[in-house]
């Protein structure tokens, strides 16, 4: 049996066009357009952008990928975590290969790609369904939340978020330090002996002044106050503050200030499923805030316990002031695909700018909010910044200890709180008793 082939509409054409995947795909896409206008993220936004129908971008893609990896890595982590507390092990510090490896990549670059990909806007059928896995993913509670999840244009804007009014009360006790964040309390303690050690782990610690730089806020004794002009000097000549940072811890010794005051210290680390957004853990007058542009490494477990001076790395803004019982100090610091450190005080900060130089060669951008004790005064429980996702922060204060050691222990500053508690803000972080 003979077939027929017509010659008008040949089988297999001799130009044959190849198949042209990206038109596929935007062909297929547009069946997925919201009537919707896209709403500009930026306060100006864009012209051309009014009456256009929003098409599912590849970022969103890339970022529902992001968020499956980040997952996935929660998950392990949480599981290892909780078989060495079950077996009653400390974690102690131990470097390995990775974070020598951690150096070489450009976590500065992957971070600002991260917050351009964050940025981006979802469409508004879609962001419900990402935002309910986010929560599934690391146990947010999307019922505090303070607009409808089809409110919030960006994954920036849900980690931003406000929580509904009431959410978060604040303790009214006068004679109460509150929490600043939601997170989990890593290390708390007395700084006591020369140097003013933070523990960061078991077996390796940093000098607070190492983390807060040379400032003329924080407590010392008559050797480092002489000491201190010209620590002063140098900063000005903006040559070698990092030298002086780090020197600075071998001659200061807390025990001629100690019958009055004590400084203590508390570290509390956000996850990336916590609400992000830093509140005033005192009724308090900020007088200066300082900025360190570092290195963006992650604050995991993992790297808390691998990587040496990991807060004193990292990009960190802080912020120093004084508070009823004296000097306070709240340092923000920035991680991986978080190098965007907000304040609410000072909308112009931008933090994780690119750098032509060595990030340690430069001195640390200060601003000072008012001279003779004229700062921003903030009360208990005020919004002061938020985070882009999970990261950590360090408070120092000064607080009241005994005068004697058989005097009243009443009177005597005592944290409400253990290793590993999870706390909220407006939560109590630790009280005292006047006379």
């Amino acid at each position: 049996m003979k077939y027929r082939v017509s010659h008008k509409f040949p089988v297999l054409p001799r130009h044959t066009r190849p198949f042209n995947h990206t038109r596929y795909f935007t062909s297929f896409a547009k069946k997925f357009q919201t009537p919707q206008p896209r709403a500009s993220i930026n306060a100006g936004g864009s012209g051309n952008s009014q009456g256009n129908s929003f098409v599912v971008p590849g970022a969103t893609v890339a970022t529902i990928l992001m968020l499956g990896v980040l997952h996935a890595r929660r998950l392990y982590e949480d599981k290892k975590t909780e078989q060495m507390k079950e077996k009653g092990i400390e974690i102690e510090f131990q470097p390995d290969a990775k974070a020598t490896f951690l150096r070489l990549l450009p976590l500065r670059s992957i971070s600002r790609c991260w917050g351009y990909l964050t940025s981006m806007e979802i469409p508004v059928w879609l962001r419900p369904h990402i935002y309910k896995a986010w929560a599934r993913a690391f146990h947010s509670n999307l019922e505090e939340a303070a607009l409808p999840l089809d409110k919030y244009a960006s994954l920036r804007d849900f980690f931003v978020r406000t929580l509904k009014e009431g959410s978060r009360p604040i303790d009214v006790d006068p004679q109460c330090l509150v929490s600043p964040v939601d997170g989990t309390v890593l290390r708390f303690g007395e700084l006591k002996g020369a140097g003013a050690m933070i523990e960061q782990i078991k077996g390796f610690s940093y000098s607070v002044f190492s983390l807060l730089g040379a400032s003329p806020f924080l407590p010392t004794t008559d050797v480092q106050e002489e000491h201190s002009e010209s620590i002063t000097t140098t900063v000005k000549s903006k040559k070698s503050w990092w030298r002086v940072s780090l020197a600075s811890p071998k001659v200061w010794n807390p025990t001629s200030s100690r019958p009055k005051k004590g400084l203590f210290y508390c570290v509390v680390y956000l996850k990336p499923g916590d609400y992000h957004r830093i509140h005033s853990p005192a009724d308090w007058n900020i007088l200066a805030r300082r900025h360190f542009s570092g290195r963006l490494y992650p604050l995991n477990e993992r790297a808390t316990r691998t990587i040496r001076n990991l807060y004193i790395e990292n990009e960190r803004v802080i912020l120093e002031g004084l508070w009823q019982e004296g000097f306070m100090a709240l340092a923000a610091i920035g991680a991986t695909n978080i190098g965007s450190i907000e304040l609410f005080i000072e909308p112009e900060l931008h933090t994780n700018r690119p750098r032509k130089k060595f990030l340690h060669s430069e001195p640390p951008e200060e601003r000072i909010y008012g001279c003779e004790g004229v700062g921003r005064m903030l009360k208990k429980g005020d919004e002061l910044g938020a985070f882009n996702m999970g990261s950590t922060v360090v408070l120092v204060f000064q607080a009241p200890i005994s005068k004697l050691p058989e005097g009243d222990s009443s009177q005597e500053f005592r944290f409400c709180v253990g290793r590993g508690d999870r706390i909220r803000v407006g939560e109590a972080l630790g009280r005292w008793h006047s006379s």
